[in-house]
This record gives C-alpha cells, sequence and structure tokens, in this order.
C-alpha cells in the first residue's frame, strides 16, 4: 500500500511522464464514478429497505385487524348463543376466511384444539408443532418458514385418482388473539397468512434493480469519462503553457549566458589576477555561477523537450566504449578533488544502439552523480556489459546511500532526500530526471539497490533489439 502511494505521487509530482495526464484522468474517472455507483448503492438499499419493511408491516397490520375481528365475532357468537365454551360447534365454520388466510385454529383453555380449517391438509401438523415448540404471546407476530413434503401419487375410490401435491416452501406470519365470554378466558384463535408471494416480489425487485443498477454502472463510467476529460482540459492548456514558457526561457537565457560567460573571459585576460586577487576572486565565482546557471538552463530545456510528445532522439548502431571512456575523463578531475578511486570495467567493444550523445549524457550524470554523494577517498565503479539482447549499465558506489521510501522519489525533479547535504554538494535535483527520461526513451529499465552508509547501484537495461 505504501508502494502505491509512492507512485501514486511520483505520478502527481514528475509531470514529465508521458502518461501522467492519461493516469491523473483515469483517477478522476474512478473517483466520479465510485462516487456515483456509491450513491446508486444507496439508492438501491433505502428503496429496497423501505418496500421491504412497508410491504411487511402491512400485512402484519391487515392479519392483527382480522385475527381481532374474528376473535370478536367468536365472542359474540358465544354470548348470542348463551355458550360457556365451543362444545358443540366444533364442526361449525364460524371463522370466516380472509385474503390470503392460510388457516384458522381454535384451541380451548386446556391447549386442545377444537375447530379449524386450512388451505393445505399438511399444515396442521406442522403449524401445532411450531406453536407448541415457540410458543406465541398475546399480540406477537410470528414468522415462520415451513416445508411441506409432497405426497405420492395413488388412487382414491374407484375411478377416480388424486393429484400428487408438490414440495414446497411456505412463508407465513401467524397472529393470535384470546376470546373471553363474560371475562373468563375460554380459548384462543390463531390465524396463518400467506406472505410468500411477498417474498417472491421482493426477490424478483431485486434483479430489477440489481439490473438497473448495471446498466447505470455503464452509464456512470461513461459520464464520468466524459466529466474526467472535461477537467482535464485547462489543467493540459495550463501545462502545455508551462512547458512552452520553460522550453522558449530556457532557450532565450542560453544566449545570455553564452555572452555573459564570454565578457568574464575577456575581463579576466585583461586584468591581472594575481595582482587584483579581490578582481579575480568575484570573476571565479561569478564564472562558476554561471557554468551552474547554464547547466540548470540546460538541464530545464532537456526536461520541456521530454515533456513534449515528440521524442528527439536518434537510433544509430555504434561502438559505447569510446563514450564510456570519454565520461570517465570527464568526472575523473572530479573524482581526484575528493580522492576517489575511479573504476571502469568493460569489455573490448560493446555494439550498442540509440542515441549516442543522449546515452554520454546518461553516464555522465549517473557518475557525477556518485561522486558528488560518496565521500573523501570512496570508490565509484561504472560496469558495462552485455547481457542476452541488452545493453546492462552498472554504476557503483561507497556512498552515503538512499532510504528504500526514497528509491522513487530521488527521479521526481527538484526532489532532495537531505536539502541542507544536497545543497552543500551543488547540483539542482534534475540530473536523475533526465537520466530516468533518456532510458525510456530507449525503452529501457533503470532499478536501485542501495543501503544506508554502505553505498548505492544503479543498474540500466538498454535493449539492443526491439
Amino acid at each position: 500500500m505504501k508502494t502505491n502511494l509512492l507512485s501514486f505521487f511520483h505520478l502527481l509530482t514528475n509531470l514529465g511522464e508521458k502518461d501522467v495526464f492519461k493516469s491523473t484522468q483515469g483517477r478522476l474517472t474512478r473517483i466520479y464514478s465510485g462516487l456515483l455507483i456509491l450513491f446508486l448503492i444507496l439508492f438501491i438499499m433505502i428503496v429496497y429497505s423501505v418496500l421491504y419493511f412497508s410491504i411487511l408491516r402491512n400485512q402484519e397490520t391487515e392479519l392483527e385487524t382480522l385475527v381481532k375481528q374474528e376473535a370478536g365475532f367468536l365472542e359474540d357468537y358465544l354470548t348470542t348463543n348463551e355458550k360457556s365454551d365451543f362444545r358443540g360447534i366444533e364442526n361449525q365454520e364460524v371463522v370466516f376466511a380472509g385474503v390470503n388466510q392460510l388457516f384458522y385454529y381454535v384451541v380451548n383453555s386446556n391447549g386442545e384444539m377444537i375447530m379449524g380449517n386450512e388451505a393445505d391438509q399438511r399444515l396442521r401438523s406442522a403449524v401445532l408443532n411450531s406453536l407448541n415448540r415457540r410458543g406465541l404471546h398475546e399480540g406477537e407476530i410470528l414468522k415462520e418458514t415451513l416445508h411441506l413434503e409432497g405426497n405420492g401419487k395413488g388412487r382414491g375410490k374407484p375411478g377416480e385418482f388424486f393429484q400428487r401435491e408438490p414440495d414446497r416452501d411456505i412463508r407465513l406470519i401467524i397472529a393470535s388473539q384470546s376470546i373471553y365470554d363474560n371475562g373468563h378466558f375460554v380459548g384462543k384463535l390463531f390465524i396463518g397468512k400467506d406472505i410468500t408471494f411477498a417474498y417472491q416480489l421482493f426477490h424478483w425487485l431485486l434483479i430489477i434493480l440489481l439490473i438497473i443498477g448495471f446498466v447505470f454502472v455503464g452509464v456512470a463510467l461513461f459520464i464520468s469519462a466524459a466529466m474526467s476529460k472535461k477537467a482535464m482540459i485547462p489543467i493540459s492548456r495550463a501545462f502545455t503553457r508551462q512547458r512552452e514558457f520553460v522550453g522558449d526561457a530556457s532557450h532565450e537565457l542560453r544566449t545570455p549566458l553564452s555572452v555573459l560567460l564570454s565578457s568574464l573571459d575577456a575581463i579576466e585576460m585583461t586584468i591581472d589576477t594575481k595582482k587584483e586577487e579581490f578582481a579575480g576572486k568575484l570573476l571565479s565565482n561569478m564564472r562558476q555561477e554561471v557554468k551552474r546557471m547554464t547547466s540548470l538552463v540546460s538541464d530545464l530545456l532537456t526536461l520541456a523537450r521530454s515533456d513534449s510528445n515528440i521524442i528527439e532522439r536518434r537510433s544509430e548502431t555504434f561502438d559505447f566504449l569510446p563514450h564510456a571512456e570519454k565520461a570517465i575523463e570527464s568526472v575523473e578531475s572530479l573524482a581526484n578533488a575528493k580522492q576517489i578511486n575511479l573504476h571502469f570495467d568493460a569489455p573490448d567493444t560493446l555494439m550498442a544502439k540509440g542515441d549516442p550523445e543522449r546515452l554520454s549524457q546518461l553516464l555522465y550524470i549517473l557518475l557525477d552523480n556518485a561522486i558528488k554523494y560518496t565521500p573523501n577517498q570512496g570508490e565509484v565503479w561504472l560496469l558495462l556489459s552485455r547481457e542476452g539482447q541488452e545493453l546492462c549499465i552498472r554504476v557503483k558506489d561507497t556512498g552515503i546511500g538512499i532510504k528504500k521510501e526514497d528509491f522513487h522519489r530521488v527521479f521526481e525533479r527538484f526532489y532532495r532526500a537531505d536539502k541542507s547535504r544536497s545543497r552543500q554538494m551543488g547540483g539542482h535535483g534534475l540530473g536523475l530526471s533526465i537520466a530516468k527520461w533518456i532510458v525510456e526513451t530507449h525503452e529501457g529499465t533503470i532499478n536501485i539497490s542501495s543501503e544506508i552508509g554502505k553505498g548505492t547501484e544503479f543498474t540500466i537495461r538498454i535493449p539492443l533489439k526491439k
């Protein structure tokens, strides 16, 4: 997770990446579509829950009303016929069937069923067993799912057949109401209502909502892509203007800096620096800062070109060894100033394919970086080899090392792990960004292995054939 976050922030900060806009637009699309889908999920849950509880509650209310009405009717029957119990009326249909009413049972004060009826004869034993097992208090609604076993097919009377009843699961709710005669308890009425149809309705409702949800997900992705694309327009324009400004400014600054450097050389030739020690020191400092500014402008111009969609790179086959030797010679004075031992190991010939100037710049950046962050009397190695169809470049040092969490960030522009130490050592924090760009334009890879206090190794692999 931490590596993923570092990669994401690297994409945001390193605007030189060619796919930065595509990555940002993709992230915006995911955010927009995620919000829309979250809203859809909440909407489906609310609609389904409201319908579920309202329909079930309506069924329970109807059953409560029905059982009270029927209990009242039985009490009126006892009063009208001047009876104190239900003896003698077991076979009389005194309870009316309601809508979806599955059964009714009347139980006397001794717990014996004295009358009742059901829509399916298989219900009686299952319902009575459930009531005896779970019980039912006054005013309570019991929800029950019963599995009714099917019966076999056979003959009734000669010449008659009875139909086979299949297995079925029934969802029902049961309500009860006590029956009193002049304040004396005489029995209890149980009525069950079939609500299987309601659960079937919920099932189909959920399927319909899910289908609508899948369709809406596609619509949400389309809308999110359009919204993110529209949101990226001003960002893209601003980035284009910034890139053009950096490129134009860097290009325009190169000429006055060259003129300034030439003017400093001319001034230095007209004075005797030995006699004018203070003036000589000023000229030396000015020359150093102008060179530093020229290097920075050159790096900015290189990165401005890297940000464009046009890759300015030659592609030719050449011997890489002379270029590597020249790079070693160019940094040898820097290494000698810090008493750093430079080691170079390469085959007699090493054919490469790419842009000689860019690959030479890559070597100089890596060697300069290794020397810069290696203490005095340290070691720096440049190892070149061919591994299969790849050119392998390794630059090792015995420097201060890089923290593992900074591996991705060292390629960001102007990034410094230790800002105070980096300023003392010089540089602008652009070298490794340019190095990474050069490697990627050659369709290669660059990897880091490092240990704090022991050194760092950069490994570059560049394919020799596409």
